[in-house]
Formats: structure tokens, C-alpha cells, sequence
């Protein structure tokens, strides 16, 4: 049926400082998403874009994250994101917003995406680095994003 169609939601987590990134994890971008679509859309917006919402992947270094959520519902995600002005783990507060940089059908066109896009942020990324051992975690750390653990998932798109 249509409503289980999923989208996904490429985003990057945008922090001053990216030493931060490290304390991101899946239920801190759980807990900010739900609580930024409550404020934008009340508590029944709320209930709605949590049927089928999950945090699919996170990548601390590079601060990429994937939303899953269903095709019906994915608005009232996305437009929520922009409320989302820090994130909360382990007793710190991050400031941070979330860029939505490409919302896909399938885990796999979003990973396409991510691909051009991670290349992109290497060229940007890898100057800024203060050591051949940072550079070296970066560069594995981007070019990991092909999820293959989620290759599973990509059955459930056509329902």
C-alpha cells in the first residue's frame, strides 16, 4: 500500500566546531527531529511523522545522516529540520543545524548522491587536517559511506 513508501532524507549535521561530531549519535538526531516537528507542527504532526521514522545511518565524522521516514509524511519532516538548532547527548548541548541535501526514494539514490557529494567535501576536508593520521580517518571515513549493512533494506521500497 502507498503509505508504506519510504523516503529518505540525506542530511548533514552543521557544527562551528567538528570536533563536536563525535558526541552525535542515532538518538540524539531521533530525539531533536521529533521534538523540532512537535514545534513546527504540534503534537499531531508529531504522532504522524513518527509512524516508520528512524535514523538510518549516521556518520560522525563527516556529520551525514540519513532519515527514514514514509513518503506520505516526509514534508512534515523536511520542513521541520530548519527548528532544529542544537543537539543533546550525554549531558552536552551541541549547537548545530541540519542541511538537507537530497531527499530520495531509496537508500541507494541517496548514496549516490552522497558519493558526488562526499568527493566534493574531501577535496574541502583534507587541507584543513592537522596530521597524515587525520587525513587517513577522513579519507576512509568519507569514502565508507556505502552502507552496505543497508543493502538489506532496499527490499522494503516496493511494497
Amino acid at each position: 500500500s502507498n503509505a508504506f513508501l519510504r523516503r529518505y532524507l540525506l542530511c548533514e549535521v552543521c557544527v562551528s566546531d567538528r570536533r563536536n561530531l563525535s558526541l552525535l549519535d542515532d538518538r540524539a538526531i531521533y530525539t531533536a527531529t521529533k521534538a523540532a516537528v512537535a514545534r513546527a507542527h504540534g503534537d499531531y504532526g508529531a504522532a504522524l511523522s513518527s509512524l516508520g521514522f528512524s535514523v538510518k545511518y549516521l556518520n560522525a565524522h563527516t556529520g551525514i545522516v540519513f532519515l527514514r521516514c514514509r513518503k506520505s509524511h516526509y514534508r512534515l519532516l523536511w520542513s521541520a529540520l530548519p527548528f532544529i538548532t542544537s543537539l543533546e547527548n550525554r549531558g552536552q548541548r551541541v549547537p548545530c543545524f541540519l542541511n538537507c541535501l537530497h531527499v530520495g526514494g531509496t537508500i541507494r539514490t541517496c548514496q549516490k548522491f552522497l558519493v558526488r557529494y562526499n568527493t566534493q567535501q574531501l577535496h574541502r576536508m583534507l587541507p584543513l587536517c592537522q596530521s597524515e593520521a587525520e587525513r587517513s580517518e577522513i579519507r576512509k571515513s568519507v569514502l565508507s559511506c556505502t552502507l552496505k549493512k543497508e543493502a538489506d533494506d532496499e527490499e522494503e521500497e516496493d511494497e
